[in-house]
């Protein structure tokens, strides 16, 4: 190797390959459209293949006139299996089934289905040297089918009972012919198979049939003969002779038994009139005869008579005597007539008791009668039973013979399939594709002739070099970092340098505040133009990365100034939402601002009415008609009623605490006495929000909220985010 010693060790130069390959370029390039123009010759020569195809559907299908139980019966068979569907796309390439559609489309004339006829020379050499099988040997129709193999594929299409039929030929006409050929024999021999089996189906149940027949007809002959043996003669479709027999004798024995009684209780009724001489008036058996009611006509005319003359008349006078025995005479008769109809229906209950007797004697009999007809009907109901199943076993048969004799007709039994897509001639060749082959050559040609430079520049040692220069090549880019590490030093330095904290935490006491602004008012103005400006640190944004860094539950916002200072309040809840976290405002101002600026109605409930017993606790809860963010609104109850229970309010903070990242209180100008209330919690946030700072406020409250035990008092002041509050809700 050029310039390299034999025991010496060398590595590979990375850099001498690319040169060698960049210096033959042209050569490269040449070599490369040479391949190109070699593969778009070789691909115009070739004969086009084409390629078109069919597709066929397995589904269940029945004839028009069929039942929906056919159809449900047939659609729950095997066809909705997966093996089934493997099953058919073996079916279609079988050898029957190919050879048909060879012999109807005569595909044996046909060159391209018999190269092996023609021969070819280099066929023959491998013949000749025993390479190759001599194709000559197998047989004609053996070589159209291999060769019809060859160009056909067939395929079921992933996640469905959709079978493909591909099939490539020189001729794009027989490449579109032969797929629907194919379907159709295919359908077709389907259709025979079901018409086959109907044949077959109605073959065999004929003599079946005629043997049910006979047999049906000498059950039924022998339960006729049964039932007249033994006196079973049935009176109507279920009962027989003895026990129709049997409940008449019942049903008459109760209604005697029931005019029995009646026949007493109304005798009962006359005697007792008679005895205790009462009205016969409200006896309906006196009333509605006849007899009785001519001597009550008579009995009134009497007594009008008598009433009338004994106004005029003495008592004793002859007239009124007569007139009484009429009366007297009348009474009797009533009398006597009643006893007849005592009598009488002292007879019907009698005759009743009579009737009554002679049907319990008649249903005794029938009732032996009726027993032995139920030992009778056990041998019955085993004949009637053989007679039925006979008789319905029969009756399937006929069904099924009807339906395998209706559908004998090719028209009437459809295969389970059907032609989705017709394959159609196509117009573009599926092989070659010139424009790929002539990519993929050049391509090739232009990585194998780099490959080859390269290896040409390893063998010769041009691209080898000794690894004695490794060690001042380590050296030199050790210093190199070194160099590169020392002047990124002070930069990594400043990068690494604590971030001034971007708010105020806490606050000592009132002396450090005003020496901190008075510091900041003497401050130089004229610094130079190129000195970055340092964001504010009690803007908006900067206490929301405050709060986002501290991950605290709760923050207490207090806002001496009124509405602005909650505008930036709800600003501040907005920007944390847009962050990604969840946040939720409890709107607990006398002006009920933040509700106004956030909530979609302002009449929503809120705070008072839950603290008022007169909301539940999730209808209180809104969403901000701006961002992601959560409200509880003012409410509308009474704000001096709800303040009686705003010791519980802790609770809803702390279960608001569970389900957010941070609970926002917006207090509005609240003092140290009512923020208290709220919670009992020293370690929570407060956010003092002036969007102009006043210097004596702020001191004020920041030395109360000291005083009082808070010791993480926050200000935010700016009134940046309450004006784009502002704008966002406007």
């Amino acid at each position: 190797m050029s310039g390299v010693a034999r025991d010496q060790d060398v590595d590979i130069d990375l850099g001498q390959l690319v040169r060698a390959v960049w210096a033959r370029r042209l050569r490269i390039l040449t070599i490369t459209l040479v391949g190109a123009g070699v593969a778009f010759a070789g691909a115009k020569i070739m004969s086009p293949q084409y390629r078109s195809e069919t597709r066929i559907l397995i589904e269940p299908r029945a004839p028009a006139f069929a039942s929906t139980q056919q159809i449900n019966d047939a659609s729950a068979g095997p066809l909705m299996d997966e093996l089934n569907i493997a099953s058919q796309v073996q079916l279609l390439q079988s050898a029957d089934l190919l050879k048909k559609v060879i012999n109807d489309l005569k595909l044996y004339n046909l060159p391209e289905f018999d190269d092996a006829a023609s021969g070819s020379a280099m066929s023959s050499i491998l013949v000749k040297l025993h390479l190759k099988k001599n194709p000559l040997e197998n047989p004609p129709e053996e070589r159209v089918i291999d060769a019809f193999v060859e160009r056909l594929q067939v395929y079921q299409v992933p996640g469905s009972r959709v079978i493909g039929i591909n099939f490539t030929s020189k001729d794009p006409k027989l490449a579109a012919a032969i797929p629907n050929a194919m379907a159709n024999v295919y359908l077709s021999t389907q259709s025979g198979a079901k018409l086959d089996s109907n044949s077959e189906a109605t073959r065999w149940l004929e003599p079946e049939i005629e043997g049910l027949r006979q047999k049906v007809s000498e059950a039924e002959k022998k339960v006729a003969e049964y039932r007249t043996s033994h006196g079973l003669l049935q009176t109507n479709g279920t009962t027989t002779f003895p026990a129709q027999q049997l409940n008449d004798i019942s049903a008459e024995l109760t209604r005697v038994r029931g005019d029995k009684a009646n026949a007493e209780a109304r005798a009962q009724a006359v005697r007792n009139a008679l005895s205790s001489g009462e009205a016969f008036d409200t006896l309906p058996d006196i009333m509605s005869s006849q007899a009785i009611q001519r001597l009550k006509g008579t009995e009134s005319g009497l007594q009008s008579q008598i009433s009338d003359l004994q106004t005029s008349l003495l008592n004793n006078h002859p007239r009124l005597k007569s007139l009484r025995a009429q009366l007297s005479d009348i009474r009797t008769q009533i009398r006597q007539e009643t006893q007849k109809i005592l009598a009488s229906i002292e007879n019907e209950s009698k005759v009743a008791d009579l009737r009554a007797n002679e049907l319990e004697r008649q249903s005794d009999t029938a009732q032996a009668n009726s027993a032995r007809a139920g030992e009778d009907e056990v041998g019955l109901n085993a004949l009637e039973r053989e007679a039925n199943a006979q008789r319905q076993l029969l009756e399937t048969y006929l069904v099924r013979y009807r339906e395998a004799a209706s559908r004998a007709d090719s028209n009437s039994s459809p295969a389970d399939a059907r032609i989705v897509s017709k394959a159609i001639e196509p117009v573009d060749p599926y092989f070659p594709k010139v424009v790929p082959i002539v990519v993929v050559a050049a391509v090739a040609t232009l990585i194998i002739s780099a490959i080859v430079i390269m290896l040409s520049e390893l063998f010769s040692g041009r691209a080898l070099r000794p690894t004695d220069a490794a060690p001042e090549i380590i050296e030199a880019e050790a210093v190199a970092e070194e160099k590169h590490v020392s002047q990124a030093a002070p930069t990594v330095a400043a990068a690494k340098k604590p971030v001034q904290p971007s708010m105020l935490a806490a606050v000592a006491d009132e002396e450090d505040v005003i020496e901190d602004v008075k510091a900041a008012e003497e401050a130089p103005k004229d610094e130079p133009e190129d000195e970055p400006e340092h964001e504010n640190e009690f803007s908006v944004a900067s206490v929301a990365d405050y709060l986002t860094g501290s991950r605290a539950p709760l923050a207490i916002a207090i806002s001496p100034t009124g509405d602005n200072g909650s505008a930036a309040t709800v600003s501040l809840t907005r920007m944390l939402a847009d962050a990604g976290r969840r946040v939720i405002l409890i709107d607990m101002t006398g002006s009920g601002y933040p509700t106004e600026l956030m909530a979609e109605d302002q009449a929503a409930l809120g705070v008072t009415d839950l603290l008022c017993g007169e909301a539940a606790f999730g209808d209180t809860i809104h969403g901000d008609r701006l961002s992601d963010a959560h409200l509880i609104p003012q409410g509308q109850s009474d704000v001096r009623r709800a303040m009686r229970g705003v010791d519980r309010l802790s609770l809803l903070l702390d279960a608001l605490a569970a389900a957010y990242d941070l609970v926002v209180v917006e207090c509005g100008s609240a003092d140290v006495a009512g923020v208290s209330r709220l919670t009992r919690s020293r370690d929570i946030e407060i956010i003092l929000s002036l969007p102009e700072v006043e210097e004596t406020i702020f001191v004020a409250l920041m030395t109360e909220f000291q005083a009082a035990g808070y010791e993480r008092v926050v200000l935010m002041s700016g009134g940046e985010g309450a004006e784009q509050t502002l704008g966002r809700a406007a």
